[in-house]
């Protein structure tokens, strides 16, 4: 028979037990990161104000470490909350981190859909939204927020319009960047034919005379991704992780294999995926966790 003093012990565990499961959803529920997608600075380069959402990982307003980062860019049409809204950002970035196939990161969503759509420098310098990337943009997001600014804690990768500006930040510049990820993405003037039709593809016609045969050669060396990776020097064909990823009944499919095709003769260390799918949100939000697992690779020094 149990004493008095057993008896309150066993009420005692009892009760315990049953305020931490009375808790646990609470403590669960607390394993949240944050998202806020209408966030702004001011761009000089662009004379203007320009959008930007970012998520931060759960842990982030409890700990006072610094973060890797990885720049995730929207695809034509959409805008910063492409990936916060259809991407659902938030609970696979979450899920990612919290089942510990990904580290904890910051992941920044740049608006490129006000003034003129895309990622890149028009032909003449009259938009630049590249120079504004890496000149006032990153800058700006890795003081504001608590990032590691090291090379190895920076990754890109994006969809479709957001996939060839992967293609082609680290291409321009592998020395920033430890993975990029591609999906679905285009790839720009796949020959210096395509290069006049391309230019009106996301940016506003140019002023004055149209552009000149060496001004659209120029461009194009610049923004073919077929051309830059036949063309990469051999001591950058290392620099950067690529992870690629498209659907079987992608228009962008050929693009990509031919890139895959180029990179695999030149040597250059990469994934490519080809799933079932096509250029949707589905698609996109399945490629997701993949490309958390594969960028906290680099963050984790693999």
């Amino acid at each position: 028979m149990r004493s008095k003093r057993d008896r309150r012990s066993v009420v005692t565990h009892n009760w315990l037990k049953a305020f931490v499961l009375a808790l646990s959803p609470v403590m669960l529920s607390a394993q949240t990161g944050k998202v806020f997608d209408d966030l702004s600075l001011d761009s000089k380069i662009l004379k203007g104000e320009r959008k930007y959402a970012v998520y931060l990982p759960p842990d982030y307003a409890t700990s006072q470490r610094r973060y890797p980062v990885l720049y995730l860019l929207h695809g034509s049409g959409d805008d910063q909350t492409g990936w916060v809204q259809f991407g659902e950002v938030l609970h696979i970035a979450d899920k990612a981190i919290n089942e510990g196939y990904a580290t904890p990161m910051i992941i920044v969503m740049p608006d490129a859909n006000t003034g003129r759509r895309g990622y890149w420098n028009d032909i003449r310098g009259e938009w630049r939204y590249e120079d504004f990337f890496f000149e006032e943009f990153v800058p700006f997001v890795e003081k504001t927020y608590r990032i590691k600014g090291e090379k190895q804690y920076r990754a890109v990768a994006g969809l479709s319009m957001g996939g060839e500006g992967s293609y082609l930040y680290a291409l321009h510049h592998p020395e920033l960047f430890s993975s990029a990820c591609p999906l679905s993405a285009g790839t720009g003037p796949l020959t210096p034919a395509d290069t006049r039709k391309s230019l009106t593809r996301y940016a506003q016609p140019v002023t004055g005379n149209p552009p000149d045969s060496l001004e659209i050669e120029a461009y194009y060396k610049s923004h073919s991704v077929l051309f830059l990776v036949e063309n990469m020097p051999e001591d950058r064909k290392k620099a950067v992780r690529w992870y690629i990823d498209c659907g079987d009944d992608d228009s962008h499919i050929e693009g990509n294999s031919l890139v895959n095709i180029a990179m695999r003769k030149n040597g250059i260390p990469h994934e490519f995926r080809v799933r079932d799918g096509g250029h949707t949100w589905t698609y996109w939000r399945s490629a997701l966790p993949e490309v958390l697992r594969f960028v906290s690779e680099a963050f984790h020094q693999y």
